[in-house]
């Protein structure tokens, strides 16, 4: 019913971006992205968006027992609109006008499906899934199943050494790695981006993409935090590093994966690589170990990095 990705909008003027695929006590697991103010929607970062609803609407405030970790959340009675990312993107290809960026996305969809790329396999989320976007809004495509989003990303690759879609600018790197504010460094991050062909430009605008698979993870049985750990370890599989959450696979005595909810660091490593990870060391109650990268959406001091040599 509900999808990482979706958008779920409250009677009171209130745009969430679900997070979570799996209710919760009858709530849907989400955060706050947009807020309309005076009948225009104004984006809210993290800070901003929980300081908004301490203040207003602390009911959406959440602890989850499962994730165990704060978040927002909606009762699915609360909801007044479900904004599905396939069905926006089906509505912009069917339209005959378009604004500046629903004229790139329907470029760039084009050039997709030349590639072989299923469009019923995509959508679009971020500021066009709520038709709040502006002339400089980036493209926030979302494929579901990971045949559609490797079929993508093996096609934005062969579309940049066509010269169809541009790599990324030095200045679209700079504000991409500043908007991201992750604990690598300038290079590291470039490095690691750059070969996972999840993000290009069409006529100058950035997109990225983002896969979505059905994961019945053990995400759904209760961790309990422990504590913050550092170390050193070779991924074994990497067949969901690109999905939500991500997850990487490790050769450990006594720990099963990596778990990683921010975008920064999916598709991060790959099998037979060795990683260096920074996060928060979790148990469930089989004590089952695993370590979470984006315990908190920004994952301050958590990281992942590929160690060469």
């Amino acid at each position: 019913m509900f999808s990482p990705k979706d958008f779920i909008e409250t009677a009171e003027g209130l745009l969430f971006a679900v997070v979570n695929p799996h209710p919760e006590q009858g709530k849907v697991l989400c955060f706050l992205r947009y807020v309309n103010i005076e009948r225009l929607w104004r984006k809210q970062a993290t800070d901003e968006a929980n300081a908004f609803l301490r203040r207003n609407h602390p009911h959406y405030l959440h602890y989850s027992p499962v994730l165990d970790a704060r978040l927002h959340a909606v009762d699915i009675e609360r909801i007044v609109r479900h904004h599905r990312p396939q069905d926006r993107l089906r509505h912009i290809m069917r339209q005959s006008r378009y604004d500046p960026v629903e004229r790139d996305v329907v470029e760039l969809c084009g050039l997709l499906r030349q590639q072989g790329v299923d469009l019923n396999r995509i959508g679009i989320t971020g500021s066009v899934l709520v038709g709040v976007q502006k002339e400089s809004s980036d493209i926030d495509l979302v494929c579901y199943g990971g045949e559609a989003f490797h079929r993508c990303r093996a096609g934005v690759r062969a579309l940049i050494e066509q010269d169809r879609l541009q790599d990324l600018s030095d200045s679209n790197w700079q504000a991409s790695y500043h908007r991201r504010n992750c604990s690598l460094s300038f290079e590291e991050y470039i490095w690691h981006e750059k070969r996972k062909y999840n993000k290009a430009l069409v006529n100058g605008r950035k997109f990225d993409l983002s896969l979505i698979e059905p994961n019945e993870s053990d995400r759904q049985q209760h961790y309990q935090k422990l504590e913050p750990v550092t170390l050193t370890c070779r991924i074994t599989d990497d067949t969901q590093a690109f999905g939500y959450p991500s997850i990487y696979r490790i050769e450990h005595d006594s720990i099963a994966a990596i778990v990683c909810f921010t975008a920064t660091y999916a598709g991060q490593a790959f099998k037979g690589e060795t990683v260096e990870v920074a996060g928060m060391l979790e148990r469930n109650a089989e004590g089952v170990r695993h370590i979470v990268v984006g315990s908190s959406r920004e994952a301050h001091g958590e990281h992942i990095r590929v160690i060469h040599g």
